[in-house]
């Protein structure tokens, strides 16, 4: 199998050119286990499918990895989202239904030869027929799925081609097309647009990304994905594809489309690459169209072990301490996004055993813990936190936990159930854990009951872990070093902090991942008297680290110094100076 690269040179593969030694490969090379290898080929065989396809879709391997393996195995480079053109290349030659079936994606016409990008490089017949259309040697690349069908999407699908595909030949953001329902239901089912967004979605999944967010603009239709916390910009459809787009969402969602005025939220569930994925689907009006944002949870990628989101050390044989006890409340505190639920589900894991009952109120139920009977609230027919957890209490539970303590009715009520020994896990938006008593006794709780059932409360947020393979260390300046305390904590060590520099393996980020800064607050004696005194936030914080606290900042330039994320991430979010 001879191949050529883009520069025009041409080597030969070493007799490993077919599919089957790439498989032997993907073997050989521990990516593929010989056990999952066998269970796709039968699949394989009675769907007529590729054998690639298939380890996919099974989520037996990533698309990434298997793009990474065949560049890798065959010498080819991998084409990148930005190497993708912005017009079609040679339509005149090679028709939009060949490159679909072939998957095959012109990039470059260099007049020697065609760029290609190959998401079967294996496919002779159609790289044959491509470079006989063309007239001109092809110059294979590797493309991800995902990236191709996002770019097919946008080249082919786009613009007179999706137009023609609906009933009517008029322009996606004619008001008309909008207010009329069941025309915009026609145009939303249309093959293209569904392509387009179960492309997205897949992209995102790959990515590991937490959102997709969807927001007409006045002169775009702006696609970003939220990735290690931070909202990067992805390749765009048309902006007349949005209400097509924003409506193909809302139907997959079960959402009304005819409703635009009012903000709505929905549920799907699906599977992407053979990995079951929920996704939490909002949308809100707004000037330009309706916005929408998806939040993808997919438990392949959530580890639900306290050590494995950040917790370590002293800090988390705390949490578990305050865990095991067999009545009272804690809680985990810090603003939206920044992991307390995922928290929680990991202290359940931790403590769920058979002979605990343990009962959840959440809004919305975010992962499925087995052994534990999850509530999903439901607000229209008056299924609220007050009310399932009144039923709760007739069912003997040893653990409640509840999504979220929200108004007084709830506080009340699991002070309550503490009282007659239950342990209640909770989460409450505060910016510390000291400011979590302040606002429990705001809310209008009362100081005695507040100060005998609290146990403790774990604050957080969220820092991006640094990239291992390209982080930079550096020597700190004695300034920063004095200001931030960092010598008591280098144990004699000479200090070392490291920054992100950015590589293909984080997507030229600098960071892969994140991971949790927390401070714990265990109530002891003199926390409760200040309970008691109505003290304030900033006393009760004092109270805790003369107690042995370890504050969010502190526990942050630890792991600065560890060189697990930079110092300028633990300043982003805990405001130390």
């Amino acid at each position: 199998m001879a191949l050529r690269h883009p520069d025009g040179g041409t080597r030969r593969t070493h007799g490993r050119g077919d599919e089957g030694g790439f498989v032997r490969y993907l073997v050989e090379s521990a990516k593929l286990q010989p056990v999952a290898l066998e269970r796709a080929r039968i699949l394989a065989a009675e769907s007529k499918e590729r054998l690639a396809t298939v380890l996919t879709r099974l989520g037996l391997l990533s698309e990434r990895d298997l793009a990474d393996a065949l560049s890798l195995y065959l010498d080819l480079p991998l084409t990148e989202p930005p190497d993708y053109p912005h017009e079609p290349i040679l339509e005149d030659k090679l028709g939009a239904r060949f490159l679909r079936e072939a998957m095959l994606l012109p990039l470059q016409d260099d007049g020697d030869g065609v760029v290609v990008a190959a998401v079967n490089p294996f496919n002779l017949q159609a790289i044959n027929a491509a470079q006989f259309a063309l007239g001109r040697p092809v110059n294979l690349q590797i493309a991800r799925q995902a990236d191709f069908e996002a770019a097919f999407v946008r080249l082919y699908d786009s613009g007179e081609r999706a137009e023609a595909a609906s009933d009517h030949a008029k322009d996606y953001a004619d008001d008309r097309i909008e207010d009329d329902v069941e025309r915009l239901k026609d145009i939303a089912s249309d093959a293209p647009v569904i392509r387009l967004v179960n492309s997205l979605i897949a992209q995102a999944v790959e990515l590991k990304a937490s959102d997709i967010h969807l927001e007409p603009m006045e002169s775009e239709f702006r696609v970003r994905y939220r990735l290690d916390g931070a909202l990067r910009s992805v390749e765009s459809p048309p902006l007349r594809l949005a209400p097509a787009v924003v409506s193909r969402v809302k139907i997959m969602a079960k959402l009304n489309i005819a409703e635009r005025r009012l903000p709505q939220d929905g549920r799907i569930a699906t599977a992407v690459r053979g990995r079951d994925v929920d996704l939490r689907v909002a949308t809100t009006p707004t000037i330009h169209g309706e916005s929408v944002v998806i939040r993808i949870l997919d438990r392949s990628q959530v580890e639900l072990d306290l050590s494995s989101l950040g917790f370590d050390g002293e800090v988390a044989e705390q949490l578990r301490a305050l865990a095991r006890r067999p009545h009272g409340i804690v809680l985990v505190t810090g603003p939206t996004g920044s992991g307390k639920t995922t928290t929680l589900y990991a202290v359940l894991t931790e403590i769920n055993t058979v002979d605990k009952k343990i009962l959840t109120v959440e809004d919305p139920v975010e992962y499925h813990l087995a052994g534990i009977n999850q509530v999903q609230v439901k607000g229209q027919i008056g299924l609220s936190f007050a009310n399932t957890l009144r039923s709760f209490l007739r069912h003997d539970p040893d653990i409640l936990m509840i999504g979220e303590i929200r108004d007084q009715e709830t506080g009340q009520i699991a002070v309550q159930a503490a009282l007659t020994g239950h342990l209640i896990l909770s989460t409450l938006h505060t910016n510390d854990a000291p400011s979590a008593v302040t606002r429990l006794l705001d809310m209008g709780l009362q100081d005695y009951l507040l100060s005998s059932t609290l146990n403790g409360v774990a604050a957080q947020r969220l820092v991006r872990v640094l990239c291992p393979h390209c982080r930079e260390a550096y020597e700190p300046l004695p300034e920063l070093a004095e200001r931030l305390g960092l010598e008591s904590l280098s144990n004699g060590a000479p200090l070392r902090l490291w920054r992100a520099r950015g590589c293909q393996a984080c997507r030229d980020t600098g960071f892969s991942g994140r991971t949790a800064l927390v401070e714990v607050l265990t109530v002891d004696d003199s926390i409760r008297k200040a309970i008691m005194d109505k003290a304030d936030a900033a006393a009760i914080r004092k109270l805790a680290l003369h107690g042995g606290m370890q504050s969010m900042a502190t526990f942050g330039f630890r792991k600065a110094l560890a060189g697990v994320t930079s110092i300028d991430e633990v300043l982003r979010v805990t405001a130390a100076d």
